[in-house]
């Protein structure tokens, strides 16, 4: 098989970002210095209002995030003033509470309390500082705490006041999850050891094991730990945590390495002989140098700084995740709970994909091809070594959170863009085995649990509050949505397929592709979920609609980038899907006032998932209905509304749009805003739109991209100058509102010429992107 294949991009670009409320100057990210755009990044966006960012130390893709924790659910929230520790595990933006492993936090003075709520540290936003790879803040306590990472350790420094009792807690029994057991041990004067079981996520999960070893840059003078509420100095061994003592009378500062491993104890030394024993300024500036380089994937010119600072912000989210998962000899805990050890790759773990189909992986595929496809791999022995596929996976455990089918569109991907050479045959088996049968009854994965049904009656039938046996989320409990996803999942498979000429199962799988259809209700014009005897339920409304996940008929009608020309004719034609979408995202309001129409007018608020007719940015199921104006001849309006919806986006920390899911709104933000974008996730179809940024440099990797880079130009863009009136691929004209993988690969120039009003550029019916047969 070709080891380039194609691939696509999804959703055009426009303007982005005005401040949205009044936070304070200290949660910006500083003025560029010399160029560097790290000094763009603001960690603290999304932050607040349930955008669930964290705002402390992590290399691109490591298996640290030490950060502060102030007693939200998922580990930092800016409206809250007390931290409870610095943890090891933070995933960016997740919805429920997850991690939270081994808070630390520098006291002073006898140790009383072991509940970290109740010796938790107050601190203010105006001592507070963040960049990639580094975090302080200054505590009400006098101390001073700072902390940066490599990929598999925390390094922290503290600078105590002169004391005799200057203490580091060690709380090995509290987390963001929910504690099954911990045990922790004294090793030396200098070294603390432990192992934390936890379990839980949005749903209950099957218990997962973190192991660390803290070295500390100097003896310690006392020490003990505690079990429960009781203290007892002096002691090696508990079952709660440990407390170290030093003497700061002379010296203040104390430093100190905690390394992590999801193997054990062993794995953990390993991890520390392989990444510490260097000084928290020599971490520090390595942590910066790999940020720099990260971002330095796309330079761009033009724009404000708001714009630049939110636009940096995002890039540096979207390279956060997924993780590290090997310890540093290679070796990691399966999904069959057996230790295996990764040749000639890196394992990679935690895996939104309900989320990240749809934009991040592409991203990663396009900036990050090695990792990315590092990533592919591990997934692809997660089906070999447990006998299933991910749907939601924390670190050594499935979730079965979310529903639907979002590891094919994610495998898919990989494929189409090439990075799957001498895996194709490996992952179309797990992939096949996934789309036509159901996980048996002793694997912990819930899998496509609404198959029977889809495959026998060509639609998952809607059961009010159905649970599956196993933890997690059930199909059944939202038939009307995962029909729509596991066709879209059969239709980038059936390519696939044909592709490696299993033809058989191509034609089954573009067959079942068409299912969407089997809940279009032509009543009410919109999907609709069917019961177990096949009649249509819930209300009549759309906007009220049932079986839907996260979302409403309204926002899911556009969930068919698969066959958008099918789904046209079956709304009544081109003008009547016009008219739908120019109600569906108010339009004629959207062109008087865009940013107040995204905020009022759209759907606004992180979890406002149900009851409403309108676009919402703030979650996943409608993320690429902006980007149908480019298969319904008018792709000026994609600019219009990505226009508005980049204004939700500030340098702010309210300024994301709901949680950002490992990354995936911001990397929505990203190609969004260079004008490429994943219009059929899991296929190679990039749609195009106005870039924000009047010339956008992209480095790409020149195994995949043999031109080694993009430049995409855009002169004059602007609010009033947005509207795309010609383009030129490599200076030949181009007309068509998409591009292949392969079309990518083969151009080193993308040149917009834009203009005050609509043209006529890309509105013939051969411009828009194909359906897949």
């Amino acid at each position: 098989m070709r080891w380039t294949r194609r691939l696509r991009l999804c959703m055009a670009g426009a303007v982005a970002a005005s401040a949205l409320s009044a936070a304070p100057d200290v949660a910006r990210a500083a003025e560029p210095r010399d160029g560097r755009l790290t000094d763009l990044v603001n960690p603290f966006i999304g932050t607040a209002n349930e955008g669930n960012t964290f705002p402390g130390a992590a290399v691109p893709f490591g298996m640290v995030q030490l950060s502060p924790d102030t007693g939200h659910s998922t580990g930092y929230d800016y409206a809250q003033n007390h931290i409870r520790g610095f943890s090891l595990v933070h995933l960016s933006g997740v919805g429920c509470r997850l991690g939270g492993d081994l808070p630390v936090l520098p006291t002073t003075g006898d140790v009383t309390q072991t509940d970290y709520a109740k010796y938790a540290a107050a601190f203010r936003h105006d001592d507070e500082a963040a960049s990639p790879g580094y975090y302080r803040v200054g505590l009400e306590s006098g101390i001073k705490a700072e902390v940066t990472a490599t990929a598999r350790t925390g390094v922290q420094r503290y600078t105590f006041p002169a004391t005799g009792k200057a203490n580091v807690l060690l709380n090995a029994a509290q987390a963001l999850h929910k504690a099954v057991s911990a045990e922790v041990e004294i090793l030396d004067n200098r070294t603390v050891r432990t192992a934390i079981t936890g379990r839980g996520f949005c749903k209950d999960t099957r218990p997962y094991t973190v192991y660390t070893i803290t070295r500390f840059d100097r003896p310690f003078t006392a020490h003990g730990t505690w079990d429960g509420p009781i203290v007892t100095a002096g002691a090696r061994t508990g079952r709660g945590g440990a407390y170290v003592r030093f003497d700061t009378t002379k010296d203040r500062t104390v430093e100190a390495t905690t390394s992590l491993s999801y193997v054990d104890a062993r794995g953990a030394a390993g991890n520390l002989a392989a990444e510490g024993g260097r000084s928290f300024d020599t971490v520090r500036g390595a942590a910066r140098r790999a940020w720099e380089d990260r971002l330095d994937d796309v330079r761009t010119y033009g724009g404000d700084l708001t714009v630049r600072r939110t636009f940096y912000s995002a890039l540096y989210r979207s390279f956060l995740a997924p993780n590290v998962g090997s310890d540093a000899d290679g070796r990691y805990t399966g999904w069959d709970q057996r230790v295996h050890r990764a040749k000639g790759f890196t394992y990679y773990q935690n895996w939104s994909l309900w989320d990240t189909y749809r934009t991040q992986a592409e991203f990663l595929a396009l900036f990050a091809p090695r990792e990315s496809r590092d990533m592919a791999i591990s997934v692809i022995r997660i089906a070999e070594e447990s006998g299933w596929l991910p749907k939601w996976g924390y670190g050594t455990v499935e979730t079965n959170v979310m529903t639907g089918d979002p590891v094919t569109p994610f495998l898919t991907n990989a494929y189409q863009q090439g990075l799957l050479g001498g895996y194709e045959e490996r992952a179309y088996r797990a992939l096949k085995r996934n789309a036509d049968q159901v996980p048996p009854a002793d694997s912990s994965a819930v899998g496509r649990n609404a198959n029977p049904d889809y495959i026998a009656r060509g639609f998952a039938p809607y059961i009010k509050g159905h649970e599956p046996t196993k933890s997690g989320h059930s199909d059944y409990a939202f038939g009307a949505s995962a029909t729509l996803e596991y066709a879209l999942s059969d239709a980038v498979l059936a390519q696939m397929a044909r592709d490696l000429g299993h033809r058989e199962d191509a034609e089954r799988y573009v067959a079942r592709s068409r299912n969407y259809r089997n809940i279009f209700d032509p009543s009410t014009g919109f999907f609709r979920a069917r019961d177990t005897f096949g009649a249509f339920t819930g209300p009549w409304s759309p906007a009220q609609s049932v079986g839907f996940h996260e979302g409403t008929s309204w926002q899911y009608q556009w969930l068919v980038p698969q066959d958008l020309p099918g789904l046209v004719r079956l709304i009544g034609g081109t003008r009547a899907a016009n008219d739908r979408l120019d109600e569906f995202f108010a339009y004629d309001q959207l062109l008087k006032d865009p940013a107040r129409t995204a905020r009022e007018v759209w759907v606004n608020g992180p979890y406002a998932y149900y009851n409403t007719d309108k676009y919402n940015p703030q979650n996943e199921p409608d993320l690429v209905a902006p980007y149908t104006y480019l298969s319904t001849g008018q792709p000026w309006k994609t600019t219009d509304v990505v226009h508005a919806a980049l204004t939700l986006f500030t340098d702010t920390p309210t300024g994301l749009t709901g949680n950002d899911d490992l990354g995936t709104m911001s990397a929505w933000n990203v190609l969004s805003s260079i004008g490429l974008f994943p219009v059929q996730p899991g296929y190679d179809t990039w749609g195009l739109s106005t870039p924000v940024f009047e010339r956008v440099d992209l480095r790409l990797d020149r195994r995949f991209h043999p031109r080694g880079g993009l430049t995409i130009t855009a002169p004059g863009t602007s609010s009033a100058d947005r509207y795309i009136q010609t383009a030129r691929a490599n200076g030949v004209t181009y007309d068509r509102t998409y591009l292949t993988t392969d079309a990518l690969r083969s151009l080193d120039a993308l040149h917009f010429t834009v203009g005050p009003r609509p043209s006529a550029w890309g509105t013939s019916a051969q411009a828009a992107p194909p359906a897949l047969k």
